[in-house]
């Protein structure tokens, strides 16, 4: 009976739902997440009889024929790229970006990864650095002897030093954005990679044309809505157990017929 088969690729699909509205939900709390949503698509039809077909000698045809679908299958999950809210964290390394675009983040590797994550920190050099230590492009490096560090909107970094009244410029952070952001590979720790769906990087200075700015003092929250995830939960949930219900009754069809007898 293929109603076995069909709802079981239903309960598959809601199970992979599940999967992705429990990461939104885990990641609610993680600084520049953003969350992701499963789309699905239905799978090939048989077909019964063709719509269309000619039903008598006198030309008439079949208007709408019979086509009964296999069930449904996983689409692509992707990420959903909006604005999560500005927290202010009073941290002078703290960065928010206001708008599209990455920070460029070394891997040890010699790769580039990206990132919305802009609670850095400095490493015993004075690099700007992540938390898990790997540096932020362009490197810039704070001296050990400086009393404050201002970083602009436009990501001009400036230290005071002592004995001088004007402030030092350390360097300038960039951003790099992307044509397809959906299409970035997620590496875990707050890090994306670029793939060929996603497109190059094209990087730029922050407040350029197509760029956001940066807010010093402030990390960006993630764009998880709890009340949407909880709602979503829900209705995969009930999804979950419709389509069981049809195993169920597929199930006991097939008892029905196995007790008939000749």
């Amino acid at each position: 009976m293929q109603a076995l088969r069909t709802a079981a690729t239903g309960m598959a699909a809601q199970q992979l739902n599940v999967e992705v509205i429990s990461n939104n939900i885990a990641n609610m709390n993680t600084v520049g997440f953003k969350k992701q949503r499963a789309e699905f698509q239905d799978l090939l039809y048989q077909t019964i009889e063709q719509a269309g077909a000619q039903s008598s000698d006198q030309g008439t045809i079949v208007p709408t024929g019979v086509q009964v679908g296999a069930g449904v299958k996983a689409g692509s999950v992707y990420r959903i790229p909006t604005q999560g809210a500005l927290t202010s964290t009073g941290n002078k390394l703290d960065l928010a970006i206001d708008g599209r675009g990455f920070f460029q983040v070394l891997l040890p590797s010699g790769e580039t990864a990206y990132t919305r994550a802009g609670n850095f920190s400095t490493n015993d050099q004075g690099q700007i650095v992540t938390q898990d230590g790997y540096a932020v492009q362009p490197a810039i490096t704070i001296p050990a002897n400086a009393t404050d560090i201002s970083i602009s909107k436009t990501g001009q970094v400036q230290v005071t030093q002592p004995g001088s009244a004007t402030p030092t410029t350390v360097g300038t952070l960039e951003l790099s954005t992307f044509v397809n952001e959906g299409g970035l590979e997620a590496i875990g720790a707050n890090l994306l990679k670029e793939t060929a769906a996603s497109g190059p990087a094209t990087n730029g200075t922050p407040g350029a044309e197509g760029i956001g700015v940066l807010d010093q003092g402030y990390t960006e929250a993630s764009n998880v809505d709890p009340v949407s995830e909880i709602t979503a939960l829900i209705v995969a949930q009930r999804a979950y157990e419709m389509n069981s219900k049809v195993i169920s009754t597929a199930d006991s069809m097939l008892s029905v017929t196995n007790q008939i007898k000749s």
